[in-house]
C-alpha cells in the first residue's frame, strides 16, 4: 500500500516510509508538518500526519451478553467488544475475586483496523493530566528585556565564514583541504583514527598519500593545516598561579570568548532563549510548570534586579561544573577540568598547599572577566547575526558533595546550602534557612585586618578561611543558592548505595541474590545472575538498573525477629518514588507536592532500619540534600538542567582521551593542543539540531514494528503446541474466526462455541514472528536515529551441542493489552497476558498474537509497596487463551514473582513464569510504566 506526502507530494511512500520521510526531510514544508504533528498535544482534531489517535482503532459496538457481566470474562469481553468507550468496569475486585473460576467462555476481540509499523501516540505515554496539555505562558512584563539592539547590518556567522572560504577558493567548498577525500581522511584521523604516530606510518607507505590525493604526508603537516587555516574555538592559555609561595600551572580559555562562542553558534541560533517566562498548566494560573531554566524563578527575579540598573538587558546564565578526575589507573595522575555552558540553550541540546585556596585562585583567574561583564554588559551576536546587550551572570554550580564543599568553603558533614546543624540532617521537619551570604562577604573583608581576625570571622560565618574565593566579587550571585541538586552522586551513588547495604543486612545477602537470579527477563531489566550484594564499584547506570526491581524483590521477605516488613516496603518505596519523580523532564506544582510526599513516606518509615540494628541515625548530608530538590527545581528548572552525569561523560571525551593521546611528558600542553584540533574538526562536522519548541512532557511518540519477514516461515500447529506452549491455539483461533464472521450478531456463549466447533482450519502450519519492537523516531527531541525503547520476545528453546553447554532456553514475555478503553494514566482498560507467538495473516488484521490471560487489575494497588497483584487466570483447571490483533499490545510488562518469605530454589529465571502462580506488576522498569501503572 503506497501513499503520498501531503506536504511535498512525493509519491510511492509506504506508511512507515511517510513517517520517516517527514522526520528526516529537509523540505521546509515537510519539516513544518513534522513539527506540527509533534507540537499538537491532546488535540481533538485529526492531524494530517502518520500518527493514529490511539494504538487500538475504534470498532463496532457488540453487546455480547444480555445480563450484566461482573467477573473477569465479562470485563475483558465487554471492553474488547465495546470500543466506543461505553463499557463499564467493576474495579472492586479483591484478592479473593482475582481467583474466581466462573468463566463461561473465551474472551473475544474485535477486528483490528490499524497497521503494525504506523507511528502512534501511545495513550499510556502521557502524564496524569497536570502537564499533558497546552501550556499557558505568562511573558515577562518589561518588553525591553532580551530585545535586539539596532545594528547597521545583520550577517550570521555561517555567511561570514562562507565568504572567507570563497575568498580563499571559490570552486572548492572543502578549502583549505584540496578535495572531499582530503577533508574526510583528515576528519577520520582526528575523530576516529589511530594515534599520530600510527597515522604518519600509514601515510608513509609508498603511494598511499598520492593515491588518495592528500595535501599532507604525515600527522605534523595535517596539524599545521588545522592550527593555521581552520577557524577555531577560543585558544587555551597557560599561566601560573602562586599560592603559599608555590607556583602552579593553569590552562584555561577566556571565559567571555567561550560564552560568546556558545551564544554565537549558528546551530543554536533558532533555539536560544532570551527572556524568562512563567509557565502554567491551567488557565487560572494556579499550577506552575517548571522545565527549562528560563521557566524557573531565578531568571525572572534576577531579570527584575538587573532591569533596575540596565533596562533592556539580556541575561546569559553561566553554568559551571567542576570535578576532579583521575586520568590514569596507576601513578595517580589527576586533572581538574572545569566545564561551562549557558542556560539560554535548551537543556535537550547542551548538559599540597591549601587545596581550597589553590582551587579558588585558579577559578578566580578563569571567572574574573564575569565581574565587569556581568555588571556593565557587552554586546553579543547570536548565530543568526542579531546583537543584544547581554549580561553573563554566574547562575549554577554543578558538582558532587566534595566539589560543593570546596566551592562554598563549608566544612565536611555540613550542608553546603543551608544552616541546619549537622546533628539534625536526618530530620524532615527541622527548619532551616539558606546561609547568610552577606555575612560571609562581610567576614571575607577582615582579611585586611589580620590573620587571626580573618580566621575567627570566617568561623563565625560558618565557612573555612579561604583567601578571596572565586565568587567574592561576582555580581548577582549567592553561591549557597547556586549549588544545584546532584542526582548521580546524591541519589544513585549516595542514597541508593546506602539502601542496598541496609537491605542486604536486613534481609540477608543470600536471599537478596537468590531473588535477583529468579527474575523473569524483560527488555528494560538487566538480570544480575550472580546477585547484587557482592558487587563493588557500581556505576550510576548499574545502580539505576538495580532500582528497577529492588522494591519487588523484598516483598514478603522474612526480616530478623519476624518484624513486619510493611515499614521496610514503605521506606524503600518512598525513596524510589522520590528518585523517579526527581528526574521528570518537566514538573508542575502538583508533581512537586508528590515529590515532597515521597520523601515524607521514607522519613515516616525509616525507623525500621534503627529497629533492625542497622542504623543509629540518618545524619547523612546526601539525605538532607533531598529537602532542597523541590525549591531548586522551582528556582532553576528540572534537574536535567544541571546534572553531573553530563560531566562524567565529558571526563572521557575531553580529559582521559586527551591524556591518552599524549606521550605523557608535559602532558597538559599536549592535551590542550589535542582538544583545540579536535574541536576545530568537530566545529565543521556538527549535524543540525531539530528542536521541538513545545515544552517537554512525559509523552513520547513510538512506533510498533515487526520484522519484514517472519522468523520461521512455516511452523506446524502441533509444534506450536509442544514447543511454543500454545496449547489452546486451535480453539482460540476458531473462536476468533467465528467472532469475526459474526461481528453484527449478538453471540451467547453456547452460540459462539457451536460456531467455533464448525470452523475448519484450512492450513497445518503458520509463519511466526519472534519479536515486537517499539522504536522512538525522535528519542531525545533532536533528530536521533531510531532507538528501541521496548520489545517483547516469544521464542522456543533449543538444545545445545553435545560438546558445549550452549542450550538456549525458551522465552515468552508478558505484555500489557489495551482493550480499546485504556486511558492516558491508570490501569483501567488494560490487561496483562503471556505471549506465545505472532502469526501473520493474509487479510487485515495483518498480524495476530496468541495470548494467555492473567486476572484483571484490582481497584487499588497494595498500600505498602504500591504494586498491583495478578495471577494466572484459570477456568475449570485450564488457562484462558485468546487470539488478538498485535496492534492491541501496548508495551511489555515485567512481572515480579511472589517469592514468599524464602524464594523457592527450584525456580529459575527461565521457568519462573510457569512455576509461580502470583505476581506483582513492576512499575519501576522505566518512566513510562512509573507514570502509568501506579
Amino acid at each position: 500500500m503506497s501513499t503520498k506526502c501531503p506536504a511535498c507530494a512525493r509519491d510511492n511512500l509506504t506508511v512507515i516510509g511517510l513517517s520517516q520521510h517527514l522526520a528526516k526531510s529537509r523540505d521546509p514544508r515537510c519539516h513544518a508538518l513534522y513539527q506540527q504533528s509533534h507540537t499538537r498535544v491532546n488535540s481533538d482534531k485529526p492531524l494530517n500526519e502518520p500518527c493514529d489517535k490511539s494504538e487500538v482503532p475504534e470498532g463496532p459496538h457488540v453487546n455480547m451478553y444480555k445480563e450484566e457481566m461482573q467477573d473477569f470474562e465479562d470485563e475483558v469481553l465487554q471492553s474488547f467488544a465495546e470500543h466506543d468507550g461505553n463499557g463499564e468496569h467493576d474495579g472492586n475486585s479483591s484478592d479473593e475475586e482475582d481467583g474466581r473460576e466462573e468463566l463461561e467462555w473465551e474472551p473475544p476481540v474485535q477486528e483490528d483496523e490499524g497497521w503494525a509499523g504506523v507511528e502512534v501516540d501511545d495513550p499510556m505515554d502521557h502524564n496524569n493530566g497536570s502537564i499533558d496539555h497546552e501550556t499557558v505562558i505568562e511573558s515577562y512584563p518589561d518588553r525591553r528585556a532580551g530585545q535586539p539592539i539596532a545594528q547597521a547590518e545583520i550577517r550570521n556567522v555561517n555567511a561570514t565564514y562562507a565568504s572567507s572560504i570563497d575568498n580563499l577558493n571559490v570552486e572548492n567548498p572543502y578549502a583549505p583541504f584540496t578535495s572531499q577525500m582530503d577533508w574526510e581522511v583528515a576528519q577520520w584521523a582526528k575523530l576516529r583514527g589511530p594515534s599520530s604516530t600510527a597515522f604518519s606510518d600509514l601515510l608513509s607507505i609508498d603511494g598511499v598519500s598520492e593515491c588518495l590525493g592528500l595535501s599532507y604526508k604525515n600527522a605534523r603537516e595535517l596539524n599545521s593545516i588545522i592550527d593555521t587555516q581552520l577557524p577555531g574555538r577560543p585558544r587555551f592559555r597557560r599561566e601560573q598561579v602562586v599560592v603559599a609561595g608555590e607556583a602552579f600551572d593553569i590552562f584555561y580559555c577566556d571565559i567571555l570568548e567561550c560564552i560568546k562562542d556558545l551564544y554565537g553558534n549558528p546551530d543554536f541560533a533558532d533555539f536560544l532563549v532570551f527572556v524568562p517566562e512563567r509557565h502554567y498548566t491551567d488557565t487560572d494560573k494556579t499550577v506552575r510548570y517548571f522545565g527549562d531554566m528560563h521557566t524557573g524563578k531565578w531568571w525572572w527575579s534576577t531579570q527584575k534586579k538587573l532591569d533596575k540598573q540596565q533596562p533592556g538587558a539580556t541575561i546569559v546564565p553561566v553554568i559551571i561544573s567542576t570535578d576532579k578526575t583521575q586520568v590514569t589507573v596507576f601513578r595517580n595522575k589527576t586533572a581538574y577540568p572545569v566545564y561551562l555552558t549557558i542556560g539560554n540553550i535548551p537543556k535537550e541540546i547542551r548538559r599540597k598547599p591549601s587545596a581550597a585556596n589553590l582551587y579558588h585562585a585558579c577559578m578566580s583567574r578563569i571567572l574574573s572577566p564575569l565581574e565587569k561583564a556581568g555588571l556593565d554588559g557587552l554586546v553579543m551576536q547570536s548565530g543568526d547575526g542579531v546583537s543584544r546587550h547581554c549580561h553573563p551572570l554566574f547562575a549554577c554550580f554543578v558538582g558532587d558533595y566534595p566539589e560543593q564543599l570546596l566551592a562554598t568553603g563549608i566544612k565536611t558533614t555540613e550542608c553546603p546550602k543551608c544552616d541546619i546543624p549537622p546533628d539534625e540532617l536526618e530530620s524532615s521537619t527541622t527548619p532551616f534557612e539558606i546561609r547568610n551570604f552577606d555575612a560571609v562577604l562581610e567576614a571575607l573583608t577582615t582579611i585586611d585586618v589580620g590573620a587571626l581576625e580573618f580566621v575567627q570571622a570566617c568561623r563565625k560565618a560558618g565557612i573555612k578561611p579561604i583567601v578571596h574565593p572565586f565568587w567574592e566579587k561576582l555580581p548577582y550571585i549567592n553561591i549557597f543558592q547556586a549549588v544545584t541538586p546532584d542526582v548521580l552522586h546524591q541519589l544513585y551513588q549516595g542514597l541508593v548505595k546506602h539502601l542496598l547495604n541496609w537491605l542486604a543486612e536486613a534481609c540477608g545477602s543470600a536471599e537478596i541474590d537468590a531473588r535477583c537470579r529468579r527474575l523473569p527477563p524483560n527488555h528494560q531489566i538487566r538480570l544480575f545472575m550472580k546477585g547484587i550484594t557482592s558487587l563493588s564499584r557500581l556505576s550510576g547506570t548499574e545502580h539505576a538498573q538495580i532500582c528497577r526491581f529492588l522494591l519487588g524483590i523484598i516483598i514478603n521477605i522474612r526480616l530478623p525477629g519476624n518484624l513486619d516488613p510493611a515499614r521496610l516496603l514503605r521506606a524503600v518505596r518512598g525513596l524510589l518514588d522520590f528518585l523517579y519523580l526527581a528526574q521528570y523532564p518537566c514538573h508542575s506544582s502538583d508533581i512537586l507536592s508528590l515529590l515532597d510526599e515521597a520523601l515524607a513516606l521514607f522519613h515516616d518509615n525509616k525507623q525500621i532500619f534503627v529497629d533492625l540494628g542497622i542504623r543509629n541515625n540518618f545524619n547523612l548530608p546526601k539525605l538532607h540534600a533531598t529537602r532542597h530538590y523541590a525549591s531548586m527545581i522551582r528556582l532553576y528548572g528540572t534537574t536535567d538542567n544541571y546534572n553531573t552525569e553530563y560531566t562524567e561523560r565529558l571526563h572521557i571525551d575531553f580529559t582521559k582521551d586527551a591524556y591518552h593521546a599524549t606521550n605523557h611528558k608535559d602532558e597538559f600542553v599536549q592535551m590542550t593542543w589535542w582538544l583545540e584540533r579536535k574541536e576545530k574538526i568537530w566545529q565543521l562536522n556538527i549535524n543540525p539540531f531539530t528542536h521541538h519548541p513545545h515544552p517537554p512532557d512525559l509523552s513520547f511518540c513510538r512506533t510498533q514494528t515487526l520484522t519484514k519477514h517472519p522468523s520461521p516461515k512455516a511452523v506446524p500447529i502441533q509444534r506450536l503446541i509442544s514447543d511454543y506452549g500454545a496449547i489452546y491455539f486451535r480453539e482460540a483461533l476458531a473462536r476468533y474466526i467465528a467472532q469475526q464472521n459474526h461481528l453484527n450478531e449478538t453471540l451467547s456463549h453456547q452460540r459462539l462455541e457451536d460456531l467455533a466447533a464448525n470452523v475448519i482450519l484450512p492450513f497445518r502450519s503458520v509463519a511466526v514472528h519472534h519479536k515486537i519492537k517499539w522504536v522512538s523516531v525522535d528519542a531525545q527531541g533532536h533528530g536521533d536515529p531510531c532507538v528501541t525503547v521496548d520489545s517483547v520476545h516469544t521464542k522456543p528453546g533449543h538444545a545445545g551441542s553435545s560438546q558445549r553447554d550452549d542450550a538456549v532456553p525458551a522465552r515468552f514475555d508478558t505484555a500489557l493489552i489495551n482493550d480499546g478503553t485504556g486511558d492516558s494514566v491508570g490501569v483501567k482498560g488494560y490487561h496483562v497476558d503471556a505471549l506465545s507467538l505472532f502469526p501473520p495473516m493474509s487479510q487485515p488484521p495483518k498480524h495476530l498474537a496468541y495470548i494467555e490471560w492473567f486476572t484483571p487489575f484490582s481497584s487499588m494497588p497494595d498500600s505498602h509497596h504500591g504494586m498491583y497483584k495478578i495471577s494466572r487466570f484459570i477456568r475449570s483447571g485450564e488457562r484462558v487463551a485468546s487470539i488478538i490483533p498485535v496492534s492491541n499490545i501496548a508495551r511489555s510488562v515485567h512481572l515480579i514473582p511472589k517469592f514468599g518469605p524464602v524464594a523457592p530454589r527450584h525456580w529459575t529465571s527461565n521457568t519462573v513464569l510457569e512455576e509461580c502462580d502470583t505476581f506483582f506488576i513492576n512499575c519501576y522498569i522505566d518512566r513510562h510504566s512509573f507514570v502509568a501503572l501506579r
